[in-house]
């Protein structure tokens, strides 16, 4: 297995859209990442047209009635729970919404168009004020204010937003959702190594996306990493790891200098030839197109 070489130039120190990591532990600052809209209370009494989603009373999960929609409304903890137990490892989204809330009315139909892009992630909505059953739901589940998002894996929480914009919510889709595409998944040294060899041969340049599950700008620049990775992928590797995944992940970062995210390293034939620091999507496409050797004025 190749090696990779510690490259230690040091980040640019006035980069703002990073996230610094302590030195003992790999961990966000913060897990609720930006709040354009002002969230709204379960409670609130605002008089505004009912957001009702269209969907049949049922009482078992059923999907909203439109063609191509694959929003699932569930109205009780049972079929909550039957919904994030079927799913299995795939991500499941879930808004938690109330038919007062103008917010919660502005971001579903984002969630629609993505729900029909998404096709590895399942998407549920629950309208917290229809019934006592769904108010228990957002009880059990601590969802004081909506609209309010959710992300579920394995049954487990690993992320949730408040009071969000398209934007942010498709870069979390796709970010804690991206399962297919063409930037590998990395979970060890090891697969770094794997992936060195398996493109030493065409000497394709890797970039590998460094970051942590909660770091908002490590999601903010991922949807650009997503799209590179598909113009791409004939002259260049792309990949990224998560450092608060497991211990090799953290051992990882360490060893590799990397001190603040998202970092992204630059690879060819098993060693580290630069590094850029940030989520500006501009510069990083730029430093790529650098240690390609296209030449950027």
């Amino acid at each position: 297995m190749a090696t990779i070489r510690n490259f230690l130039a040091k980040p640019s120190p006035n980069l703002t859209s990073i996230t610094k990591i302590t030195p003992f532990h790999l961990h966000s600052s913060s897990q609720l990442l930006f709040f354009p809209a002002k969230p709204t209370h379960l409670t609130s009494t605002t008089s505004s047209k009912p957001f009702v989603p269209k969907a049949t009373a049922a009482s078992k999960v059923k999907k909203v009635q439109q063609t191509d929609e694959r929003v699932q409304q569930v109205h009780s903890i049972d079929e909550f729970d039957q919904a994030l137990q079927k799913a299995k490892d795939k991500l499941v989204v879930v808004e938690y919404a109330a038919s007062h809330s103008s917010h919660s009315k502005k971001i579903y139909p984002f969630m629609v168009d993505l729900s029909r892009t998404c096709n590895d992630v399942d998407f549920l909505l629950v309208m917290g004020d229809e019934s006592e059953s769904t108010k228990q739901l957002c009880r059990r589940e601590k969802i004081e204010q909506v609209p309010h998002f959710s992300f579920y894996k394995s049954m487990v929480k690993i992320h949730e937003e408040e009071g969000i914009g398209p934007d942010v919510l498709r870069g979390d889709v796709l970010y804690y959702g991206d399962n297919h595409s063409g930037v590998v998944q990395l979970h060890s040294r090891e697969d770094v190594e794997a992936l060195i060899e398996s493109n030493r041969a065409d000497h394709k340049l890797i970039v590998l996306d460094v970051g942590l599950k909660h770091c908002g700008p490590c999601v903010k620049v991922y949807p650009t990493v997503l799209k590179l990775s598909r113009q791409m992928e004939d002259t260049v590797a792309f990949a990224r790891m998560n450092g608060d995944e497991n211990e090799s992940c953290m051992q990882f970062l360490r060893d590799m200098n990397v001190i603040e995210v998202p970092t992204f390293l630059f690879i060819r034939d098993g060693e580290i030839c630069g590094r850029y620091v940030g989520s500006g999507k501009g510069e990083l496409i730029g430093e790529i197109l650098r240690y390609q050797g296209v030449r950027v004025t």
